[in-house]
């Protein structure tokens, strides 16, 4: 018995993928969540996982080809002798062991970066083996279980997962020389990532194996950070016994610059970013207004209640959740911010809920836009969760359908980066876009409660918002953020984390 995998629609909008490379060839084993396809959209690149476990039976889209959702893409056989034929009962699915690729748990992995149009490698089979032992002698004077111990730390894990590489991954360890044996994956399985083997290079590729350890996850951040500025990474424990540390031969960081000027194919993010953002401005009549927000009583919730919401939570509270929910509010108070306008057909559309697009940086590789679905009906904390959620799973390559749906109205948040005042530009079929800039104590005027002036240093920011003035005039886009800065500094933000 065989099953026919078609085109997968990967976002509400999306109703054709182009096929970049097949990770798996005619004949090939495959298993459940195994990569089976890298498949490019006009929203992302993604690694597309087999629904199934068997041979590959049939390719009926070729790398390059691009098809409409539902397109029947390949063939999958169930893997039995008489595949065939038509079996009397179904057929018990045989065990996958090791050697043919991860077994559960996963969706697809996605990714943002990789040139189009060029060649990609094909992923090479993997033969079963033993895992090679780490490059380099031991000292003679590590003591004897010291050697073991590093022995069952490289075979613990999913081997096979760390050898699921996707192309990308493969032609940037090629391209650099690096052997990924030496490589430590942080992907579900111990996979290696596309970060891993940057990171890799950032650090000179110089490795170390650590003695029956576990990795310890660590966020690292800047107090003032939003969710999408949250980096996690892998950190080994305190060491109760002696480790071995194991140096492999250090690569330059950055290589050299070349004496004459140089050339690259754009990647797929940078075409589509480039795309959208010229269609954006061609028919919006964009506009940009900004206001200075006191975040004072802001800052003083987060103080406050800022160690209490990260025991719960296991992230910081950051000024994001914050300022969407004023803006969420904001947006009640003036529907027709939350509406998209239609010039040809000479309407316009309002939006009687709030899908909130939340603006992710991915390692300045690109900008995407993540939808946070019925956002007016979270509370503050719902809203901290599902943005730093949305950011999460966008880096570490686990978006979802849902994610990438068409917003209402979006934030985009260059603040933690340095910014001042942004005018950004209009996600479509938005009406308006609101940036969200670097907040900063500095020594204002405040007006005292018995009246008098006095000077006094306060955490101040700026709010930006670049509008269509096809759909609405100044006086409302003005009316609009003063709505917000009165929330920011008004509402008891005490009252909404209890």
């Amino acid at each position: 018995m065989a099953m026919t995998v078609t085109m997968p629609q990967l976002g509400e909008t999306v109703t054709e993928g182009t096929i970049l490379s097949w990770a798996k060839q005619v004949g090939d084993t495959i298993a459940v969540d195994e990569v089976l396809v890298e498949i490019s959209t006009d929203k992302v690149d993604t690694e597309m996982p087999s629904p199934v476990a068997g041979i590959i039976e049939k390719i009926l889209v070729a790398e390059g080809e691009t098809v409409e959702v539902g397109t029947e893409i390949v063939v999958i056989a169930d893997g039995s002798e008489d595949a065939g034929e038509e079996p009397a009962a179904p057929a018990e699915p045989e065990p996958a062991v090791a050697d043919q690729g991860p077994t559960g748990g996963g969706a697809a992995t996605w990714s943002q970066q990789g040139p189009t149009g060029t060649e990609r490698p094909p992923l090479e089979p993997v033969e079963p083996s033993t895992p090679a032992a780490p490059p380099g002698p031991a000292p003679a004077s590590v003591p004897a279980a010291a050697p073991a111990a590093a022995a069952a730390v490289a075979t613990t894990g999913d081997d096979s997962r760390r050898s699921v590489l996707s192309p990308v991954v493969r032609k940037l360890a090629a391209d650099n020389d690096i052997d990924l044996e030496s490589v430590q994956g942080s992907g579900e399985g111990g996979r290696i990532t596309r970060k891993d083997v940057e990171a890799f290079m950032a650090a000179g590729g110089a490795t170390a194996v650590v003695a029956a350890e576990a990795a310890v996850p660590v966020v690292v951040e800047d107090a003032d950070t939003t969710d999408m500025t949250k980096v996690i990474v892998e950190e080994p424990a305190p060491p109760s016994e002696p480790v071995v540390a194991v140096a492999v031969e250090a690569q330059p960081a950055t290589p050299a610059a070349p004496d004459d000027d140089s050339a690259e194919e754009l990647s797929k993010i940078r075409i589509v970013t480039a795309e959208r953002m010229v269609e954006s401005k061609r028919p919006s009549a964009h506009v940009w207004t900004s206001v200075e927000v006191d975040f004072e009583a802001v800052a003083k919730a987060r103080q406050q209640h800022g160690a209490q919401f990260k025991e719960a939570e296991g992230f910081s509270l950051t000024y994001m959740p914050f300022i969407s929910k004023a803006t969420i509010d904001a947006l009640g108070a003036y529907p027709v911010v939350n509406s998209s306008f239609d010039q040809e057909a000479g309407t316009r559309e309002f939006h009687h809920g709030v899908d909130l697009g939340i603006a992710v940086d991915l390692s300045q590789e690109g900008l995407i836009v993540l939808t946070i679905p019925e956002a007016d009906s979270a509370s503050l904390t719902g809203l901290a969760r599902d943005i730093r959620g949305v950011a999460v799973r966008a880096r570490d390559g686990h978006l979802q359908p849902s994610d990438l749906s068409t917003s209402t109205f979006t934030i985009t948040n260059p603040g933690p980066f340095g910014s001042f005042m942004s005018a950004p530009i209009i996600n479509q079929p938005n009406v308006g876009i609101l940036s969200t800039d670097t907040v900063v104590k500095r020594p204002v005027v405040a007006t005292l409660p018995d009246g008098t002036d006095t000077v006094a240093i306060r955490h101040i920011g700026y709010l930006g918002r670049s509008w269509d003035h096809r759909a609405f005039d100044g006086a409302t886009a003005v009316l609009f953020l003063a709505h917000i800065k009165e929330n920011l500094q008004s509402w008891d933000w005490e009252q909404e984390l209890r």
